[in-house]
This record gives C-alpha cells, structure tokens and sequence, in this order.
C-alpha cells in the first residue's frame, strides 16, 4: 500500500534524508520516495500511514495526509 504526505515544512535534502530516516526506523523495507520540490513524501509499506505520520512528526516536520491517513492501494 502506498501513502502520500504534503510535508510543508521539508525544504530541502537534508530534511528529505532526515524523513527517509525516520520512515526506515518504522519499517526498514519501506520504499520511500521525496520530492523536496513538491514537498512530498510517499511511502509503499503494509504499515498503517498513522505510525509514518507519528514517526515524520517526531523527527521535526509536519506531514498533511491529503487522504486522511487513509492508504491507497498501489496498481
């Protein structure tokens, strides 16, 4: 499943390696893919998006979930 978050706050590589780290720490085989330009952070993992967000949160950044926290399934 794959979960999409606006992090507003992410301005640049550094914060991305910052959310990447915190991302891996929750689940070291999640495939995470930034874009600092778009500010956005989506994560492929069978997790639930609410332990991404809390992990995000706690490493320094404000993730939106544009869908509530509610994972889209991957096609």
């Amino acid at each position: 499943m794959s979960t999409t978050f606006t992090v507003n706050d992410m301005t640049c590589n550094h914060c991305a390696g910052v959310i990447t780290k915190a991302v891996k720490e929750v689940d070291a085989n999640a495939k995470v893919d930034i874009t600092v330009a778009d500010k956005r952070v989506v994560i492929d993992s069978s997790l639930p998006a609410q332990q991404f967000a809390e992990a995000i949160e706690e490493a320094g950044y404000t993730p939106l979930p544009p869908e509530s926290y509610q994972s889209v399934r991957a096609e």
